[in-house]
This record gives structure tokens, sequence and C-alpha cells, in this order.
């Protein structure tokens, strides 16, 4: 194969890497979602920093057994951090795994007298929104270079390596 038919199917892999990489979509499957539940940890911040959530996400709910445990409940007993009408309660371990299966609301207290300090969880499950429409023609040239500069040091990562391939050619 000669210099120029290399390059030739060099920069065409690498063309055909960055599209595939580009088309991708943002989100298509369920996340798995950790939760160090303890006090004094203010959970309308960690709310902030992890939302949005969207059905068949998993959350995963850390704790110390025997000083806490997670209770879910409607949102009454979330309001008035009351779980004598609970949904479910678990307490057993040290950890417990929870599927957000439906688009709602959910809520979840501490029942160990910490939930009044705030150890307490309203999540909204969202509908996974839908792929984003390929771009048109006159948005590709600025999608490319968005691409581009967020990935620029693998983008500059394997132009070097395709340089080092073409001189040992």
């Amino acid at each position: 194969m000669g210099r120029t038919s290399v390059a030739t199917a060099a920069a065409a892999a690498a063309l055909l890497v960055l599209a595939a990489c580009a088309a991708l979509p943002a989100r298509t499957a369920a996340n798995k979602i950790s939760i160090n539940w303890k006090p004094n940890v203010n959970y309308t911040d960690w709310l902030k920093q992890h939302s949005p959530f969207y059905k068949d996400d998993w959350l995963v709910f850390y704790y110390t057994a025997g000083q806490a445990d997670v209770v879910q409940v409607d949102e009454v007993g979330y309001n008035k951090c009351d779980a004598t009408n609970a949904i479910y309660n678990y307490s057993k371990g040290r950890s417990f795994a929870f599927q957000l299966n439906e688009t709602k609301t959910y809520y979840f207290i501490c029942s160990y007298g910490y939930c009044f300090g705030g150890m307490r969880l309203a999540i909204k499950a969202e509908k996974l929104p839908p792929p984003s429409p390929p771009p048109s023609a006159s948005d590709r040239s600025s999608a490319i270079a968005a691409f581009a500069r967020s990935h620029a040091p693998v983008i500059y990562a394997a132009v070097a390596v395709l340089a080092a391939l073409l001189r040992m050619v």
C-alpha cells in the first residue's frame, strides 16, 4: 500500500471514529445514583447536584446499620417526617437499592429522628427525553467545532499517533 493510500485510509478511519462519537446519544440507559444517607447532609443541595432523575434510574442508599433507615412515604409523611403509613421501610444491612420505575415524585425519609434535621429526599422521576434530532447542514460545522473543542486532548493524541504512523511508512 502506498503512502497516499495509507494516509487516506487513516484519515477516513479517524473521521469515522469522530462521527461515531458525535452520534452517540447523551443518555440511553438507567443510571445508578449513590446516596450517602446520613444525618447533617444538605439533601436540597444534593438534589441540585444530581438532578435530573429519570424513570428506571436506580437509587442506592448507603447508611450505617442501626443508626438510619430508608423509608418510602407519601407526600404527607414526607412533609410531617412521619413514617406511620410507610409505603416501604428498609433498615436491614448497610445499603438499599431502589428503582424509580414510574414517572412520579418519590419521597424518602429516615425514621430515626433525623428527618427533622433534613434527612429526607423528594425525587421526581421524569421520562427520559427523546434523542436529539440530527443537526441540520448549517448546524453541522458548529457542532463539529464544539465537539472538537470538548474532545481536544483525545483528538490531539489521535493526530499525533496518526502522524507517527505516517512517518513509519
